[in-house]
């Protein structure tokens, strides 16, 4: 189905040929317009997201009526409401496509049908929490230890797509940083 996608588990896992072919018939494709929303607040993530082409965030909205994104997926990358998705609890984020999108989606069920059947699975899942963990903590430490300039800095240096995708709205809410904040940062 998608030879990028086996790419991606293949970096994650020791994947047999047998084992790609019943992972990738789990997925299915799905297209989303710029600005369909993939997961409502309050509803429960059903799905676990591969990026072909376009761009998604993930993002809540605080007490006070301001977005916070938490992580945006660019082709290739992978990801979902993680909280709701292992818990089947109702969210607190939302999923929403900042662009027309190409997604490879998979089922809860058809995810953890595989997690019991599949060690090479179980592996890659393993590997995904911990990345999120490292990232959610990453990205908890830099908001604490360093100035909106060096986190800037850090999203320049480390992901340049994301500040050339994103508009200067989605990146304020993904660095926890004013618009106008970010707009001076970029003029320098």
């Amino acid at each position: 189905m998608s030879e990028k996608l086996q790419s991606v588990l293949k970096m994650f896992s020791d994947f047999d040929e047998n084992e790609l072919v019943r992972i990738l018939s789990s997925f299915k494709r799905k297209s989303v317009s710029k600005n369909d929303v993939l997961l409502h607040e309050g509803s429960i993530c059903k799905e676990f997201y591969f990026v072909k082409t376009g761009c998604v965030r993930i993002f809540f909205v605080d007490k006070n009526g301001h977005e916070k994104t938490r992580y945006i997926m660019l082709d290739n990358h992978i990801g979902t409401a993680l909280t709701s998705f292992i818990s089947q609890k109702p969210s607190v984020e939302m999923i929403e496509a900042l662009e027309d999108t190409e997604l490879l989606a998979i089922s809860h069920a058809d995810f953890y049908r595989l997690n019991s059947q599949m060690d090479n699975w179980r592996n890659f899942y393993q590997r995904i929490l911990e990345m999120a963990y490292s990232f959610q903590n990453r990205k908890i430490e830099q908001r604490v230890t360093l100035t909106a300039k060096q986190r800037y800095e850090i999203i320049l240096n480390e992901n340049p797509a994301l500040v050339q995708q994103v508009s200067n709205k989605i990146l304020a809410s993904y660095l926890d940083i004013r618009e106008e904040t970010l707009s001076r940062l970029k003029s320098k």
